[in-house]
Formats: structure tokens, C-alpha cells, sequence
């Protein structure tokens, strides 16, 4: 007899498992009307499906944005041949933060060029400004210490300035503003290395507070005179943010009195240390490994190798040891050192002998030698190698991610904020420009900037000579005279066709303040100017970019003007639909960063 089987006969069974589809069919349909109620109810929800569907609708979804690295263009600055045995530093600016005003734009460390009413372009009028988010660097500072040499051969005061540390009960007693006033103590018979002096290293400068405070002033003549976007005060509709470093709260305060020139307390949003996400701080253990080979592998240390005549040099003139791992590395402490020199007016350091200047000094060409050297790191580091993409959109993944929340949470109308501000280093510039992709890429100089403008478009009528823009005749000299009369088209279409060079005598208005006062500047900015006729079209500067069902653009400003990316889903960002770059952003780091920490821990493929 073989062995017994127990067998359980449920009633009606077969009924039952007939009725498993049914039953499952009316449990998706409850989902899905949960969802779609969720939806309806919920604005950011319904936001990020009407974006979805925008997606799918413009061929889109799946994938069609391309998330992948594409190399930068290839110029002097990243081929190391020409870096090794070239002169100057490609027209850089490294001994100032004046800018010629016909050259602005031109790239200078000590300030670089940012958004300023002078060359601002601003879109054709059916572009109405939704919402900004700026990203920028801090100012001019002294030196690190750990960049200085071990004994430098002069002083470094600043005396003339006072950085702020005080704690206030919002409400309460009050406290006294006090300022932290370096010394040196004649007793002490520990004397630090590097600069001596009344400073902090570092700290930014009397003139890099200046600078930020002209920073502010210029987003102000932009956002607020210009365009009328932003609010007469720094209401709840603006914020401003730094990191755990305080030089850049020392930049924040100036550029907030630049643009609203409030004096009151004024809070300055900060994550706390170790979870920055804008230095940034988290822990990212993948970034940290992409980066650690990125400047490890041959192609690296190929450069060092090529410029070891130039460390020699350095080394001997700066009494740094050439065992030094921190100063040998990379060419960043020498860049720091010598820049914050001549961003200063300071002379370029000589080998002291005996405690005393001789005449082996580093001159401007080994300076330069340094500088260029340093841009070939930043370009190789964040753009020329392919895995410099994975690396940034990790370590800088979650600003991003935090960026578009920003504006979906705007736009669905649950966060009022329009306009806010970041202060921060160069490491961050660099990382927002690596998963940019931008086309050029270079050291990111003191107050450098990346603004990401949201734009909504409307529908306008076609002009008429009522309303028609002049526009530039060809062959014109297109200086910022010209450029202020392009930007003031509605007052120079009643003050131009009446107005001659032999009109000198007549007071000219206060929109011309860039001719200098030179009737004859004036005159030429005026017949370099057309104004269509009423059976003409008014030209405008918007460029042909494909349609956005949602009617939402963005574009982005560097130095001042629209950012080239080298990924052809980007290319120029100027006015690029925002379905485009919500799904290369979400592509590349998740919906509000949903990726960065499983791709930091490698849960995720990088």
C-alpha cells in the first residue's frame, strides 16, 4: 500500500480562483482612482505627472534626454602640450577686479563677470520671469594657511575691516556687535607658519567685501530695476544661504546690502556641518573614489611629471619641500598662494636668504606658468575625463536635487519663494559646471556665478509700430554705450530721431550714462539703431528652441551670459524647454535627489 496523502477540498475552489483576476482588477481600479485623487488634491503631484505627460508628448520619456558625458571643447586651456610650453594665461585678468568696461566678460579671477544691467539680454517680451536661483562663489580673500610657505617674507593686515561674531536673543537684551581684532602676542614664543599679520586665513578681503557688495548692487539693477522681478525688500520671497565656512557669510551680508541695503538682522539658511549639500559636505563615498582616481591615473600624473621644471623652481624659491604631498599634489596651494598676491597688489614672493629678500623671485611668467597649470587640473578633473560626470552629480546631486524642488514647488504654487541666493566655494561652481557639461571649463574665479532663470512662456500679439523694438544695424560698434540703448529700446524710440551730434548743447537723459557724456557716442549708438516699420516684424533675441508643453523655459547664465553645454539635450541654455532639463537633472541624480544616496553608498550603478 503506498503511503497516504492528505488532501484538504476547499468548497468551491475552483470558484474562487476564477475569481482572482476580477478581484484584482477591481483592486487596481481602486488604486488608480486613489492615485488620480492624490493627484488632484496634491499641486506638487499633479505638477510632476503634467511634466510626465508633457515628457511622453515631446518624444521625451524613455530616456530620450541624453544623460551622457560628452568631452569639452578642446582649446589651449585643456592640451597640455600648449599649457607646458605657452605664455600668458589666454588674456585672463589676475592683477585686479576692474575689468575694463569694453572687455567685460573676459575672465578675471580676482572678480569675475557676472549679471549686470550693461550686458544682460533680456528675452522677447512674451518671456515672463517665473523664479532665480543663484549659485556663486564667495569673493577675494587672503591666502589658506595651508597655501602659504613656511615663512613668507611679508605681513598681511587687515585692519581695515571687522568680521562680525556675535550671539543675540531675538528677543531680549541686546548684545554689542563685536568684531574679532587679530594680534600677535610678543610673549608667545610659538610663532605660526606662513603670513603674519592681523588676518585670518583666510578671510575675505576689505576689496572682496567691496566686490560683494557691487555684486548685489548689479543683481539688483537686473532683477529688480530691469526686469521689476524682485521685491522692493528681502521679504519672504527671497533667501539667502552659505555653508559652515564663514567666508561666506562675510559675502552674503554685503551682497544683501548691495542689492536691498538692509542693515537689520537678516537670517542666513545653513545645513548642518558634515551634511552641507552645497560645499558640498555628505558623505559620498563613490564621488570620493571617482575623484581619488581621477587624479591618480596616468593622464594625471603625466602633467605633474611634464611640469616638475616648474616645481623645482617653485620649490626653491618658496622653501616648501618638495616632499610636501599637499603643495605636490596638484598646483592648487601654488595657484592660491601667488593669485591671492596679485588679486591684492601684493609682489610676487623672492627665496629669502638669511631671513632676507634675494633677487630669485617668482616672476609673472613662472605666475603664469601656475595659473595655466591650474586650469588644465580643473578642466581634466571636471569635464575632460568621463568619469568626472558620475563623480559631480553625486557629490553635488543633492543641490540639485534640491534645486528642482525648488522650482516644481513653485510652480505648483505650495513655496512663494522667487529668488534665492547660494554662497559658496569653488569646488561647488566646479561641480555645478561638471554636470552642466559646460563647454569651456575653467578654474571658477572669486565671485563666479551660475543663475538658473525659470521662465513662463505667453502668448503675444504681433507688434506694430507702436510697440516695434529697434533693433542693431550690421557693421555697428557694439559697445556698452550701444548696449544701454539697446536695453532702453521704449525711451531711445522717442529721444533718437531728434537727436544729432550737433545737438550737444541739449542735456542728454539719464539712460545714457555709459557714453561717457560724448555727443558723438551718443549719436552713433542712435543711427546704429532700426526701428521696424509698421509692415515689418520686430525682430527679438529669442533663440529657436523646440516648444515646452508646459510653457515653462529655463535658462542658464554664466559670466553674465547663456551657458554652452557640450551635451546636445542641453547645448545652449538659453530657454531650453524645462521639461528637458527636469529630465536630465532627475535622470542624473533622481526626483528631489532620490539617487544620490544610493549611487554615494553603490546600491546604484554610478
Amino acid at each position: 500500500m503506498g503511503p497516504l496523502r492528505l488532501q484538504i477540498l476547499v468548497p468551491g475552489a475552483s470558484w474562487f480562483i476564477r475569481l482572482v483576476p476580477v478581484l484584482g482588477v477591481i483592486i487596481l481600479c481602486r488604486f488608480v482612482s486613489q492615485e488620480y485623487y492624490t493627484m488632484r488634491t496634491n499641486p506638487r503631484t499633479s505638477f510632476i505627472a503634467a511634466i510626465a505627460a508633457s515628457l511622453a508628448r515631446h518624444g521625451m520619456a524613455g530616456g530620450a534626454v541624453d544623460l551622457g558625458w560628452y568631452a569639452p571643447n578642446a582649446t589651449e586651456i585643456n592640451d597640455l602640450t600648449k599649457v607646458i610650453a605657452g605664455q600668458g594665461v589666454y588674456g585672463f585678468i589676475y592683477n585686479s577686479s576692474t575689468t575694463p568696461a569694453s572687455e567685460y566678460g573676459t575672465y578675471n579671477w580676482c572678480n569675475m563677470p557676472h549679471v549686470r544691467a550693461t550686458e544682460y539680454k533680456t528675452p522677447s517680451s512674451e518671456y515672463k520671469l517665473q523664479y532665480v536661483e543663484i549659485i556663486q562663489r564667495h569673493h577675494k580673500r587672503t591666502v589658506y594657511a595651508s597655501n602659504s610657505f613656511p615663512v613668507e617674507s611679508y605681513g598681511w593686515n587687515c585692519d581695515d575691516e571687522g568680521l562680525f561674531y556675535y550671539g543675540e536673543p531675538k528677543d531680549g537684551k541686546k548684545a554689542a556687535h563685536t568684531y574679532w581684532q587679530g594680534f600677535l602676542s610678543a610673549q608667545n614664543p610659538f610663532i605660526p607658519t606662513g603670513f603674519l599679520g592681523s588676518c585670518q586665513f583666510p578671510q575675505i578681503t576689505k576689496e572682496g567685501l567691496d566686490d560683494s557688495w557691487q555684486h548685489g548692487k548689479d543683481l539688483y539693477g537686473v532683477y529688480h530695476d530691469l526686469l521689476g522681478f524682485l521685491p522692493d525688500t528681502a521679504n519672504e520671497k527671497v533667501t539667502f544661504r552659505v555653508t559652515q565656512n564663514v567666508i561666506t557669510s562675510q559675502v552674503a551680508g554685503m551682497v544683501l546690502n548691495g542689492m536691498f541695503g538692509i542693515e537689520r538682522n537678516y537670517p542666513l539658511l545653513i545645513n548642518p556641518s558634515g551634511y552641507d549639500s552645497l560645499e558640498p559636505t555628505y558623505s559620498c563615498p563613490a564621488a570620493s573614489s571617482l575623484f581619488s582616481a581621477i587624479r591618480s591615473g596616468a593622464n594625471w600624473t603625466n602633467h605633474l611629471s611634464a611640469a616638475s621644471g616648474v616645481y623645482s623652481t617653485l620649490d626653491n624659491i618658496s622653501g616648501v619641500p618638495s616632499t610636501d604631498s599637499g603643495f605636490h599634489a596638484s598646483f592648487d596651494h601654488y595657484y592660491d598662494n601667488l593669485s591671492a598676491r596679485q588679486c591684492h597688489a601684493k609682489p610676487l614672493p623672492c627665496k629669502l636668504v638669511n631671513g632676507v629678500n634675494s633677487t630669485t623671485c617668482v616672476d609673472q611668467d613662472l605666475a603664469d606658468d601656475v595659473y595655466r597649470l591650474g586650469h588644465y587640473e580643473y578642466s581634466y578633473i571636471y569635464r575632460d575625463d568621463p568619469r568626472s560626470l558620475a563623480a559631480s552629480s553625486t557629490s553635488q546631486g543633492v543641490w540639485f536635487g534640491e534645486l528642482t524642488a525648488h522650482i516644481r514647488d513653485f510652480i505648483s504654487g505650495t513655496n512663494n519663494v522667487i529668488y534665492r541666493h547660494n554662497v559658496a566655494h569653488d569646488g561647488s561652481m566646479s561641480r555645478v559646471l561638471s554636470l552642466l557639461q559646460l563647454d569651456v571649463m575653467v578654474w571658477p574665479g572669486m565671485g563666479s556665478e551660475v543663475v538658473f532663470e525659470l521662465y513662463k512662456k505667453e502668448a503675444s500679439a504681433a507688434p506694430t509700430s507702436a510697440t516695434a523694438t529697434p533693433r542693431a544695424a550690421s557693421n555697428c560698434n557694439r559697445d556698452n554705450c550701444f548696449r544701454q540703448f539697446l536695453q532702453e529700446s521704449s525711451k531711445v524710440s522717442a529721444f533718437c530721431p531728434t537727436y544729432t551730434a550737433s545737438s550737444a548743447t541739449v542735456a542728454l537723459p539719464t539712460f545714457v550714462s555709459n557714453c561717457g557724456g560724448l555727443a558723438s557716442r551718443v549719436s552713433s549708438a542712435c543711427s546704429c539703431l532700426v526701428t521696424p516699420t509698421s509692415s515689418t516684424t520686430a525682430p527679438t533675441s529669442t533663440p529657436t528652441t523646440p516648444s515646452s508643453g508646459s510653457s515653462y523655459y529655463m535658462r542658464v547664465l554664466w559670466k553674465g551670459q547663456p551657458l554652452r553645454s557640450s551635451n546636445p539635450s542641453l547645448g545652449l541654455m538659453d530657454m531650453v524647454p524645462l521639461e528637458t532639463v527636469l529630465a536630465y537633472f532627475d535622470g542624473l541624480v533622481g526626483v528631489g535627489a532620490s539617487l544620490v544616496k544610493g549611487k554615494c553608498n553603490g546600491s546604484i550603478p554610478v
